[in-house]
């Protein structure tokens, strides 16, 4: 007998603040894998594949009770967006009380998952649950602060390359240059998204009701922010391609291109990248992603000794060039 709709209905609820349709952002993990085969000589056998795969899957349920914990602190603000108020929480479609029971269980099943990779890789991924709580809930939660809601949110980056470098069975961690690089550039992606909500709500006073942050925040901070996370993500990975991959320098066009098509598209009004989980909808987006996937990816296997004569450093050369030492 089909269920009466207001239970099919809740029922949906509670999938929905898990946002299954979210976990395309493990993606980022990938990066973290195939640096691991590449830089570390993590060995690619059936054994290490199934723990690849059950990490992603670990990952996954991790992410879902963070969703879950989200959707519950911010369901009284949530009402005051456009779009939010119509969520399984603020809409009454789903019990609190059991929306934390959700949270707790997810988040013991994808931690406790994770252990039967490694145990760095276990920890890797309750820290991403951690970052969850410091990010949501009171009285800490970090997402009312300005500046702070990005880099606690974007620091979910390098915790996702590490979770993919220590699921590829790495053995030391990956290099310090990358792990900040990658904090930056999902820093300028959720700045992105702070800036489309901004406009999108289009009221200074609505905007700090749903989100404190944006009581500091403003259209000009928020491009200047940009700016900042962007450029310090360019020097960084430059610092990493040139002391430990410089082949990879052939992806810096395409890694141009998709960080231009995604600030352009977060310049739009009613921007997607609001909702990243629609962003598959954006052909050029997509394929500038595809490009700097299969090309950084070939670039990591092949090796090109000519190109680093043109990065190489001479000391007693440079020594002329600079003068003596006083």
């Amino acid at each position: 007998m089909p269920l009466p709709p207001s239970h099919i209905d809740s029922i949906k609820g509670y999938i929905e603040i898990a946002r299954v349709d979210h976990w395309f952002k493990q993606v980022f993990c990938l990066p973290g894998i195939a640096m691991a085969i590449a830089l570390d000589g993590a060995p690619v056998t059936s054994q290490s594949v199934v723990k690849m795969l059950i990490g992603l899957l670990a990952v996954c349920i991790t992410c879902s009770s963070n969703y879950v914990i989200n959707e519950v602190i911010d369901g009284p603000f949530d009402r005051f967006h456009p779009d939010k108020q119509h969520r399984p929480i603020p809409s009454g479609r789903v019990k609190v009380k059991w929306a934390y029971i959700e949270w707790l269980l997810l988040g013991a099943g994808g931690i406790s998952l994770g252990w039967m990779v490694n145990p760095a890789f276990f920890v890797t991924n309750a820290s991403i649950w951690v970052m969850g709580i410091i990010y949501n809930v009171p009285p800490i939660r970090a997402k009312d602060v300005a500046v702070a809601d990005v880099l606690t949110e974007s620091v979910n980056n390098p915790i996702r390359l590490l979770m993919g470098w220590y699921a590829a069975g790495a053995a030391r961690i990956a290099p310090l240059s990358l792990l900040c690089a990658y904090w930056s550039l999902g820093a300028f992606l959720m700045t992105a998204k702070r800036y489309a909500e901004y406009r999108r709500i289009g009221d200074k006073q609505a905007a700090s009701e749903y989100r404190r942050s944006f009581r500091w925040y403003n259209d000009t901070r928020l491009m200047a922010l940009m700016v900042f996370y962007v450029s310090s993500f360019s020097l960084l990975l430059g610092i990493f391609l040139v002391k430990y991959r410089v082949e990879l320098v052939l992806t810096v066009p395409f890694v141009a291109a998709v960080i231009t098509i995604y600030w352009h598209i977060s310049l739009r009004r009613n921007s997607p990248v609001q909702a990243p989980e629609k962003l598959y909808r954006e052909r050029r987006l997509m394929i500038a992603c595809f490009a700097v996937a299969i090309v950084g990816t070939a670039l990591l296997f092949i090796d090109l000794p000519w190109l680093g004569q043109f990065f190489e450093v001479h000391p007693p050369a440079l020594a002329k060039l600079v003068g003596p030492r006083v």
